[in-house]
């Protein structure tokens, strides 16, 4: 790695470790071989809980786990080196099909720019899924590890936006947030696998099936969500 990648790799780790308190559980849930497909909240105003969840990752497994980002992510050239060198893929609308069909893992956020674009008084629900992850699912047979994430809403609270801002850069939205990550406690858990059902020849079926699936990984990690808020005496314990 170069010297700023490595940099940022240690400022990552910091804080996970001493600053956010990352605590991870039902990291056993990811096999150890074999395809499956994470499917994560997506919030706080910047997406960082992207780079948070891949440091975490990387260190607690023994296998890589590619995360699909949004082509912003590539737009800065030493964070679209950093992303890349650690697995983070972009600009394939099969969301990682191939990787998946060589026995890969690969990572997603199916709530998208929606999820990290709501304001923090809807923090912790859910945008709807979209569904491109359960049709690669059923295509693929890749099982769905729902992922839940606390703590990114207060770490970078959306409080508004600036159009201004976010039309000269070509930004969905430019967010009003706090210049620094604040302290807030962080929970990063994996939940019981999601098996996906089988491909059905009919594309209708399948489509039907999909759909059931990427509801069914919302309602769970939704779910996962709200119990882990009730784990923190505040957000920032």
């Amino acid at each position: 790695m170069s010297n700023l990648e490595t940099n940022v790799d240690d400022v990552l780790g910091w804080l996970a470790d001493g600053y956010l308190r990352v605590e991870t559980s039902g990291i056993e849930h990811i096999p150890a071989t074999g395809p499956a497909i994470l499917a994560a909240n997506h919030s706080g105003a910047w997406g960082f809980d992207g780079f948070v969840l891949n440091k975490v990752l990387r260190r607690e497994l023994t296998r890589p786990v590619h995360l699909y980002a949004d082509e912003l992510v590539f737009r800065l050239p030493a964070l679209a080196a950093y992303a890349r060198r650690h697995g983070v893929f972009g600009n394939d609308p099969t969301l990682g099909r191939d990787r998946l069909t060589r026995g890969d893992l690969v990572g997603v956020f199916p709530e998208g720019m929606d999820g990290v674009g709501k304001d923090f008084s809807l923090r912790y629900r859910l945008r709807p899924f979209h569904p491109g992850f359960a049709a690669t699912a059923v295509l693929t047979g890749a099982p769905v590890l729902p992922v839940s994430i606390v703590g990114a809403e207060e770490t970078f609270p959306k409080l508004g936006e600036i159009g201004a801002l976010a039309r000269r850069f070509g930004l969905p939205y430019f967010p009003v947030t706090t210049p620094l990550p604040l302290p807030a406690k962080w929970f990063v858990t994996v939940g019981e696998p999601i098996p996906a059902p089988a491909a059905d020849p009919s594309y209708a079926r399948r489509s039907a099936a999909a759909r059931r699936l990427c509801d069914e990984a919302w309602v769970t990690v939704q779910e996962m969500v709200d119990r882990d808020r009730g784990r923190r005496r505040t957000p920032f314990w």
